[in-house]
């Protein structure tokens, strides 16, 4: 496969590099403050004044649960007594490679980054904890020429995707199984650079998720991630944490998790009022909000917990994804089952679930 990055200017070279480790509007600060976030919510369960943990909290620009978590102060809230900090990543391969370097605690990340941090050579010692989302049409290969109607006319085309992300793992399964793998260039982009090289012509299309989705509204979506999962090859934007983190917070995990579902909760009941808050972390209208949370499915607590999911069959599709990864030289060795299996951390969805 042709791995060439380009660099087509000096701006877009310097967006690529950089990491995407941004400390967030809302840092240490508490929520609600004037950084243009929503007024800070009462806490809607318990408040545990218990917990001191200080958590490091990598987020994405994903409309899910996690902003909303975040826009209301949820766990300020919550953890009076807990230091939390949030700071932006632009993909899930940036998250990994903070889990790797010690510098965030827990965070959002696809499931192709988490099957790579779990596998050779990178081998993190962390666990899935949460699916903030399934994702569907919201993250989509969107083509600039209308006359492309089919993955197989890509061949000869420059192609754009954050490396390492959901939509390079779903990118990949697409093309081999059009089996022009070999005829494709791919570059590796974040979506803030991947608008601009866009804009500039400098690519052909892009495999991204919302809110840079909607942005590029000259072309049209070739293929979606919904249309992969129905293929067998499933995505998820999941929520990682490392090992250490989890053993010695586990009070913390369960708040967070029980965080996390509240925010279920208000996208499946109230979606109207979730997508305002939304819009207000993501810089976009609440129509726009609305627009995007119908390319993801929202899961609660209980149908995590089931084996369908967390409970079961999660460990199977890291499995399954690592090893369709090793075949396209992604990673270097599929780990052990008892790899994937421990990878697992299902302890704070049942208990969050049995409430």
């Amino acid at each position: 496969m042709k791995r060439t990055v380009l660099f087509v200017s000096a701006a877009l070279a310097a967006t690529t590099i950089l990491s995407g480790c941004v400390s967030s509007d809302r840092e240490t600060a508490p929520a609600g403050g004037g950084d243009g976030s929503s007024d800070t919510q009462a806490c809607p369960f318990e408040v545990d004044e218990s917990v001191t943990t200080d958590a490091r909290i990598a987020f994405q620009d994903i409309p899910n649960g996690d902003l909303l978590v975040k826009d209301a102060g949820i766990l300020e809230a919550c953890l009076p007594n807990a230091t939390i900090s949030w700071s932006r990543f632009a993909s899930g391969g940036d998250v990994v490679q903070a889990f790797g370097s010690g510098s965030v605690d827990l965070g959002l990340l696809g499931s192709s980054p988490a099957t790579k941090a779990l596998s050779a050579p990178l081998n993190i010692d962390m666990q899935v904890v949460w699916v903030h989302d399934v994702i569907g049409a919201a993250e989509s290969l969107v083509v600039r020429d209308p006359s492309i109607t089919s993955v197989e006319q890509l061949a000869g085309k420059t192609i754009a995707t954050p490396f390492a992300s959901t939509a390079h793992y779903s990118l990949l399964a697409a093309l081999d199984r059009a089996g022009i793998t070999d005829q494709v260039t791919l570059v590796n982009l974040a979506p803030d650079a991947t608008v601009a090289a866009w804009q500039s012509g400098e690519i052909d299309g892009t495999w991204i998720w919302e809110p840079t989705l909607s942005q590029l509204t000259d072309g049209h979506v070739l293929l979606t991630s919904a249309d992969t999962a129905a293929e067998g090859v499933p995505t998820f934007d999941l929520a990682g944490a490392t090992r250490d983190f989890i053993e010695s917070n586990p009070e913390f995990m369960e708040t967070w998790t029980r965080a996390q579902d509240w925010a279920v909760e208000q996208l499946l009941t109230d979606p109207d009022e979730a997508s305002v808050a939304l819009a207000v972390q993501l810089g976009i209208t609440p129509d726009e909000a609305t627009q995007q949370l119908e390319g993801l499915e929202f899961l609660r607590a209980s149908d995590q917990a089931s084996p369908e999911y967390l409970g079961g069959a999660m460990a199977t599709n890291l499995q399954s994804t690592a090893e369709f990864l090793l075949s396209q030289g992604e990673i270097t060795e599929v780990s052990t089952p008892e790899t994937y299996s421990n990878g697992v951390y299902v302890d704070a969805v049942n208990a969050v679930a049995e409430q």
